[in-house]
């Protein structure tokens, strides 16, 4: 969770530089090609301008967000965020194991999803032999939990 934050902090400190530093300069600039009604370059860089602000609003708030997370607060017997879930697809007949995490680190070909996907979704708050049932781009899915390790297992 450590390495979210500090990924976070690294692009809201650069959106922020650019925001103070280089943004004012190309709109100085761009103005001074007079006439800003048909100036692209004065508009680019206000769009920018509107982009970075947007952006480092939405970083913020994901920050905000992390530091409320409680891991004490996450079950220690069930599928939570940072959980560590095999799972037997019933359908193909195939054992898939999954990591659930945050959105910034999803990374579902290397078995790392987000606790907001749907499978992600469909886990939480399960527990060993379980079985879910949900729906996917690819068709319906049907997971039996075979076993899990907790964020408390993993430390």
């Amino acid at each position: 969770m450590l390495e979210i934050r500090a990924k976070l902090e690294k692009e809201i400190a650069a959106l922020e530089y650019e925001l103070r530093n280089e943004l004012p300069r190309e709109i100085l600039k761009a103005r001074a090609h007079g006439d800003l009604k048909e100036n692209a370059e004065y508009h680019a860089a206000k769009e920018r301008q509107g982009f970075v602000n947007a952006r480092l609003g939405q970083l913020q708030k994901r920050l905000g967000e992390f530091a409320m997370i409680d891991l004490a607060k996450i079950p220690r017997d069930k599928v939570g965020l940072f959980s560590k879930v095999a799972v037997l697809d019933v359908v193909r007949d195939e054992e898939i194991s999954y990591e659930l995490v945050t959105s910034e680190e999803a990374d579902a070909p290397n078995g790392k999803i987000s606790t907001g996907s749907p499978i992600g979704r469909a886990l939480l708050g399960k527990e060993v032999g379980d079985t879910v049932k949900l729906q996917v781009p690819g068709g319906a899915k049907e997971l039996e939990i075979l076993r899990l390790l907790t964020v408390h297992d993993l430390k």
